[in-house]
């Protein structure tokens, strides 16, 4: 065999691996996709129901002896009215052959818990309805819910069924009749946490991851850019500033629940600070994020050519001036990039926000840093551990509106590379 078939038969291995090669980079790529759009059909799917409310119209008779108020009565009194007898009333009106104690309890669930408090708003924003017979859409329970929306299958033996044949009855009555619809679940969006499935809302994530980011934002900004700029333009070269940025470094790597037991050690047991506050998360997260930004700023920094420096010291600019008028600006659009980066991944953090007590269950909307409240992503740990099975899609919208939040913050790090970016 002379040198030239030697040549080609090296050549004809050499294409092979390199086919093979390509061949298990492309199917490695097919795969995740395919993993992922698995992952995502299934969350939409579970999702989707969330984003719609269950109704229940009736016809509810607001006389003013019935609710013992009229319409001078005072606000407090309006309140404290008994709305829950005028929507029973309601529902016995529909169907009048129920007469035992029982089976009463049974029709009175067809509406949720909350329909005595959407009665009573609507009351206290509409006094003249006072006196008054009213049709109203009030909000069904889960049950209900899952019977409309196909999640309890109605061809079930009873005994299979989470909803027995007499409710599902009543239901179907409600749907001949009309008075079963749904609308657009803005409820999910414009309130707190709740016991009920059907009143559960993410309003007080929101703000709590809001609040959070807020003071995380506030907090690892200004200090991870200084310590760049100091690092890449002020620091002396020696082993104190080689151990601070090998610890830099290293601080990158450690597992988040550390910085949790971290705030729970200091930031509550020593300093006492409120528990459960988007204050002390956005302390615990400014900590974890602090590695990241730092590390990006200072490629950023770093990817400034010397050249730019050069020409500001060479035209009389101070130290000084120079990083701050010229470095700095051109490194920007790299640190803002690190810094949503590490704001992302500050929003998808869990682990050492349960250690300084945001699991608590809390129902009330955050009005600032100090309140107690939750973040999106212990919201969604805390609904996929209940056993209703209405808080299944509750988890899977919540987890949606995670992945937008998500999604968002990193493609506007990627606009704002693209826009800002220089190539020297």
């Amino acid at each position: 065999m002379n040198n030239t078939d030697l040549v080609k038969k090296s050549l004809q291995k050499r294409y092979l691996k390199e086919r093979i090669f390509k061949t298990m980079g492309f199917v490695s790529i097919a795969t995740a996709i395919l993993f992922l759009l698995i992952l995502l059909t299934d969350i939409i799917g579970k999702a989707l129901p969330a984003f719609s409310q269950t109704n229940i119209e009736l016809q509810v008779e607001l006389s003013e002896e019935q609710l013992g108020i009229n319409a001078n009565s005072s606000e407090d009194d309006i309140r404290n009215a008994d709305y829950r007898k005028v929507i029973r009333e309601a529902l016995l009106g529909l169907f009048p052959d129920v007469t035992k104690r029982k089976e009463k309890r049974e029709l009175y669930s067809l509406t949720s818990m909350g329909a005595e408090f959407q009665l009573r708003d609507t009351v206290i924003e509409n006094p003249e309805f006072l006196g008054t017979t009213q049709t109203i859409n009030f909000l069904a329970d889960d049950d209900v819910a899952g019977v409309v929306k196909g999640n309890i299958d109605r061809n079930l033996p009873e005994s299979d069924r989470r909803v027995k044949n007499q409710k599902l009855g009543w239901i179907e009555t409600l749907e001949a009749n009309g008075q079963i619809n749904t609308t657009f679940n803005w409820q999910f969006f414009s309130s707190g946490d709740s016991r009920e499935p059907e009143m559960a809302g993410i309003k007080g994530a929101i703000l709590g991851s809001f609040f959070t980011l807020l003071v995380t934002l506030a907090l690892s900004f200004p200090i991870a850019v200084a310590a760049a700029i100091y690092l890449e333009e002020f620091a002396p070269k020696n082993r104190f500033i080689d151990f601070i940025e090998i610890n830099i470094n290293n601080l990158a790597a450690v597992p988040s629940i550390v910085f949790g037991l971290l705030g729970l050690a200091v930031f509550i047991n020593f300093f006492s600070m409120p528990r459960s506050a988007p204050v002390v998360g956005g302390i615990v997260l400014s900590l974890m994020t602090l590695p990241t930004i730092i590390i990006a700023s200072r490629s950023a920094i770093k990817a400034v050519p010397p050249s730019l420096r050069e020409a500001a010291l060479g035209l009389g600019a101070s130290k000084m001036q120079t990083v701050f008028h010229h470095v700095l600006p051109a490194a920007l659009p790299g640190i803002l990039t690190g810094t949503i980066i590490g704001m992302a991944q500050a929003l998808g953090e869990t682990a050492p926000l349960l250690m300084i007590g945001m699991v608590a269950f809390i129902v009330d909307i955050p009005q600032s840093v100090v309140d107690p409240s939750t973040v999106l992503p212990i919201q969604v740990f805390l609904w996929a551990d209940s056993p209703e099975r209405g808080f299944l899609e509750k988890t899977s919208a919540a987890i949606m509106v995670l992945l937008f939040f998500l999604i968002a913050m990193n493609a506007i790090a990627i606009y704002l590379r693209k826009k800002f970016e220089k190539k020297w």
